[in-house]
């Protein structure tokens, strides 16, 4: 499979090409998300019971590395009022298409199983914590 090169929407310097690590992450990383693929999407966050973050990523891109340790720590102080799952663009990409996601990290919040906002870009935690609050 011939390697494809990929943009970030932010003017970070991600690896080259995807499949490729992009810089090591320094710390420890509790996994309170939940990785999810196309397959289970539907089940996961359309028919969950409490709203869903869906925070689209992928292995290269660096902001999405950056917001990767506050969206953890949001899933841990928010547990049981709001669900926070991870879809890797590069290994499913048909929930992105769906959605119309351009570019990355892109999070969508779903409520009832429909998008009831949406924001691109990385941010502080402060800002996340905020468009949250704001959305539920």
């Amino acid at each position: 499979m011939p390697l494809t090169p990929r943009v970030c929407v932010h003017s970070c310097i991600p690896s080259r090409y995807a499949g490729t690590p992009g810089p090591a992450f320094q710390g420890e990383i509790s996994m309170a998300t939940v990785h999810v693929n196309d397959s289970e999407f539907d089940a996961e966050v359309r028919q969950a019971e409490t709203p869903v973050i869906v925070d689209f990523w992928a292995e290269w891109c660096g902001p999405c590395k950056q917001i990767g340790p506050a969206l953890e720590e949001l899933s841990d102080e928010y547990a049981g009022k709001l669900k926070i799952v991870k879809v890797n663009v590069d290994e499913n990409p048909e929930q992105a298409a769906a959605l119309g996601v351009r570019g990355i990290p892109a999070l969508f919040m779903f409520k009832d199983g429909e998008v009831v906002s949406n924001r691109m870009g990385a941010a502080p935690k402060a800002a996340l914590k905020s468009w949250i609050d704001e959305s539920v």
